[in-house]
């Protein structure tokens, strides 16, 4: 019976996708359009021939309403044909699915170590509130948050890459070996896969720098909130007849308060790892890592509109299914929670 509401539940959540997608595309489509007076002009490039023009009016049927333009835009989405790209004259499902590994693998990395620093961080700076450690904390979070990604990222570039020499610049993998067999797209699960052991430790040592430049700007948001949560249930019943028991300090944090505390710290980390997803333009464009963030900002400095409207939908579906896993986690940490 369980099973079958969990079921029903996430079918519900599914169908919430069709308006959240129905508006965004929308809303991008009509930007797309507005944006510039000559669409076809602009995808086509400068130097494009009258025919090249033509085939591309009759493609989008951009002589026809905006209306009907959206209907065969968003037909397109259903069967697959999000369009093709300008710029590589790929089709843009094909250029997502070529970028899109490496996005993932980087916001995975990132979400990791967020993970492994915010949590402990947070209940750390709990367990010793308006002391000194948690005062450094705080300051360590602060600064961490209020740094913008493109400070952050250049500053890791000048200080591990070209001061100290200890980290590569750029790219997933050193331009002399061969990447791993593809399987899924990221290089360290591909590698591990194979055995590939040279590749696994070249892509671990490529992928420090962007995912920690990545995840030291939204760490603070998991510490915060673990903290938060910690001494919101450091105020409960039960953890005062806990330590009314005689159990020690340890077993009262570990065992009870801390898996409490992580319910609203899962919906911070569903909503992040959307976030992320969205978030790894300014990291991927800085250490060139071939994901999405890189693709699109070569679609906007293009005018790429049929891209920058396939990462728009991209972007919007990873939203929405990071907060679906999220919400499914909730039953998991909590079984008083219910579908």
């Amino acid at each position: 019976m369980q099973d079958l509401g969990l079921v029903s539940y996430i079918a519900r959540r599914l169908l919430l996708i069709i308006p959240i997608l129905l508006g965004t595309t929308f809303i991008t489509f009509i930007i797309s359009r507005v944006s510039v007076p000559d669409p076809a002009r602009a995808w086509a490039g400068p130097h494009a021939s009258a025919q090249a023009i033509a085939a591309l009016i009759v493609r989008y049927h951009l002589n026809a309403p905006l209306y009907i333009q959206y209907f065969y835009y968003m037909k397109g989405l259903v069967t697959g044909n999000w369009g093709v790209s300008p710029t590589t004259g790929r089709p843009v499902l094909y250029d997502l699915e070529l970028f899109f590994p490496a996005t993932c693998e980087l916001a995975i990395a990132a979400v990791i170590i967020t993970i492994i620093v915010g949590i402990p961080l947070g209940i750390v700076a709990a367990m010793h509130q308006n002391k000194k450690v948690d005062h450094s904390i705080r300051l360590i979070y602060l600064a961490g948050f209020s740094s913008p990604p493109f400070f952050v990222a250049l500053l890791f570039l000048f200080v591990f890459s070209y001061y100290f020499n200890l980290f590569p610049t750029s790219g997933q993998l050193s331009p002399n070996l061969v990447p791993p067999v593809h399987h899924t797209g990221m290089y360290i699960v591909d590698s591990l896969i194979d055995g590939n052991w040279v590749d696994l430790r070249d892509s671990l040592w490529h992928i420090v720098m962007p995912a920690i430049a990545l995840a030291l700007t939204y760490f603070g948001i998991v510490t915060r909130i673990m903290r938060s949560s910690m001494l919101e249930v450091f105020r409960k019943d039960f953890i005062r007849a806990s330590f009314a028991k005689g159990l020690s300090s340890r077993a009262v944090v570990y065992r009870h308060a801390v898996r409490n505390a992580m319910i609203p710290t899962t919906t911070v980390l569903g909503l992040l790892l959307g976030s992320l997803l969205g978030g790894t333009i300014v990291i991927e464009t800085i250490f060139v890592w071939p994901g999405i963030g890189y693709y699109a900002t070569q679609s906007i400095e293009s005018l790429d509109f049929p891209s920058v409207m396939g990462i728009t939908v991209l972007f919007t579906l990873g939203v929405v299914f990071a907060n679906l896993v999220a919400d499914i986690l909730y039953g998991i940490i909590d079984p008083r929670i219910k579908v």
